[in-house]
């Protein structure tokens, strides 16, 4: 259980003894084997040690690194090298080993490939023998550690809270596993179409009930063999004998009321983690549930992501809207000839326009340039009067529409006025199927966010596999084979994404089942191609797998193509 929890569940006599114990730690790290209980606070204490590299007293941890003086240690805090999870990992030929108290309490062994030890490497560490190796890069078996290893010089404290926060961590697997079958859930809202409900679900679905088939067989009288040679193959048990399950969890109403909904879903059946979902609302209510139960969720369908820099367990496909709008900030600071020129943004008080001004203004600030913000109520007219009005007699002015469709008339009437601003920039997203009728005469005038990749994806075998073009075909592409928007298709698409980065992350999982180390072995695999938005990756703190927009233009003609003006804008 997450140990924000252990407080609530504990009587005040044992808080007292846990505060009395805390206090006397120090006397007892040099004599005891075992670390004296924690308490929440202590534990929180450990974790800002081990994850920010932050000493309870607020300074910096300090590090030695061979052939460096002593460094900040929030440069080299644990987790940066043993993952959050504390399973350890293994990059550029370099292995870090898990330092949970689950590995580092017991022996560790030398094993042959096929699962027998030969030998001992180290004894188990003790408490003392631990914090002599974390301040002197010396294990129990008076083997020196390698020097990718920093030695930290803590105090006898600081010492005993960051050992008692690893014997805690990743110390016994995460709710939603038990009796060999990992349990996950999906969450779908009630404003989601049916037939797009049916196509997400289908493919993740069909995943789980393939996987649950081959385990069946593994399990089976005479595959002995066959299940010891996965094992020995993939260095686990999950591609053997692990079984899957799926619940749909539907929200319905109100958003104000999906927290609710969720805690009663959850309460009945606590699941591992969420895996995609859908709805064309904010996912906020559904985010904020997720970041309070340390529920990991697993790419959701949604254009409307919470763009946070520390929340930790919703990992999306993309930043949605938010991303069209900063990408077009980093756009227009980037052309230095509208450096002088007047901009503003007109939004709707929509979710939809609201995000595109949010990342279109967190961006634009970072240029310390002026921005003119008008604010359009949800089911007010765009007019061309409207449009002259917020432009001004200045002919130079850049002007952001963050609408729909409902715009493209007065642009048109605005296409051959005097006082018509030098560029407007639109969202062929928010646009959809309309960004083909943006009228000839404005096209010159207008650009486009484009979130999507120019490598369409064509059905092929019952899998979206990507089309590769050569030439000026990279460059434009017939609109028919061009993602604008959300739906049916895409839906699908994505959910065959989901069930094959699942297939990878639960080998990597590596029979580690502990929330924190599903998300950690998911921001160490190499990127994805995935459909809509190619190459998409999560490092170990990237919650947005594709980070760019292309600025775009509609060409002039009655068949006219998307010409890219810009790179992936990040």
């Amino acid at each position: 259980m997450p140990y924000q929890t252990i407080k609530g569940r504990i009587g005040g006599t044992l808080s007292a003894l846990l505060a009395l114990v805390t206090l006397l730690v120090p006397l007892l790290a040099s004599a005891a084997d075992t670390a004296p209980p924690g308490s929440p606070d202590a534990l929180r204490q450990g974790e800002k040690i081990y994850r920010s590299g932050v000493l309870p007293s607020g300074q910096p941890l300090r590090a030695q690194v061979k052939g460096d003086s002593s460094l900040p240690g929030t440069s080299f805090a644990c987790v940066s090298c043993h993952l959050r999870s504390g399973v350890g990992s293994y990059e550029e030929n370099v292995f870090t080993p898990p330092i949970t108290g689950e590995k580092l309490f017991k022996k560790r062994d030398v094993l042959f490939k096929a699962g027998f030890p030969i030998s001992t490497l180290r004894p188990p560490y003790t408490d003392a023998s631990l914090i002599a190796a974390i301040r002197t890069g010396v294990d129990p078996a008076g083997r020196t550690l390698s020097d990718t290893m920093p030695r930290y010089p803590l105090s006898d404290r600081d010492a005993v809270l960051l050992v008692g926060y690893l014997k805690y961590l990743s110390s016994r697997h995460s709710p939603g596993f038990a009796d060999n079958t990992l349990k996950f859930a999906t969450v779908i809202t009630d404003d989601v179409p049916d037939n797009e409900r049916a196509a997400f679900l289908g493919p993740i679905t069909q995943y789980v009930k393939l996987k649950n088939s081959q385990s069946r067989a593994f399990a089976g009288r005479n595959a002995a063999k066959s299940r010891l040679m996965a094992e020995n193959m993939l260095a686990n048990r999950e591609m053997s004998v692990t079984k899957l399950s799926l619940s749909v969890w539907t929200l319905k109403g109100d958003p104000a009321t999906w927290h609710a909904q969720l805690d009663e879903y959850y309460r009945k059946e606590p699941v591992f983690a969420l895996v995609g979902g859908i709805s064309h609302r904010d996912w906020q209510p559904i985010h904020r549930f997720c970041e309070e139960q340390a529920l990991p969720c697993l790419l959701p369908v949604t254009d409307l992501p919470v763009i946070s820099e520390t929340d930790w367990y919703t990992l999306y496909p993309s930043k949605g809207y938010y991303q069209e709008g900063e990408s077009a900030a980093r756009y227009l600071l980037g052309r230095e000839e509208l450096a002088s020129k007047k901009v503003i943004q007109l939004v709707r008080q929509s979710p939809e326009g609201r995000a595109l001004a949010a990342g279109f203004q967190q961006n634009w600030a970072a240029g310390k340039r002026p921005l003119v913000t008008v604010p359009l109520a949800e089911k007010a007219p765009v007019t061309r009067e409207l449009l002259e009005k917020i432009a001004g007699a200045d002919r130079s002015a850049v002007l952001l529409v963050w609408a729909g469709p409902e715009a493209l008339p007065a642009l048109e009437q605005l296409a051959g006025a005097r006082k018509r601003p030098e560029l407007v920039v639109l969202s062929s997203r928010l646009l959809g199927e309309a960004t083909w009728k943006i009228p000839e005469g404005a096209r010159e005038t207008t650009l486009l966010t484009y979130p999507f990749s120019f490598s369409p994806y064509q059905p092929k075998r019952g899998v979206m596999a990507p089309v590769t073009f050569t030439g000026d075909a990279r460059q434009t592409l017939l609109r028919s084979q061009l993602p604008l928007q959300g739906g049916v298709e895409s839906s699908a698409a994505l959910s065959r994404a989901l069930a094959e980065l699942m297939t990878q992350a639960l080998i990597d999982l590596n029979d580690n089942f502990y929330r924190d180390a599903f998300l950690d072995v998911v921001g160490a695999m190499m990127e994805q191609t995935f459909p809509l938005y190619g190459r998409v990756g999560f490092g170990p703190t990237q919650r947005y797998g594709a980070r760019g927009c292309y600025i775009v233009q509609l060409e002039k003609g009655d068949n006219p193509r998307l010409v890219k003006k810009s790179g992936w804008e990040q």
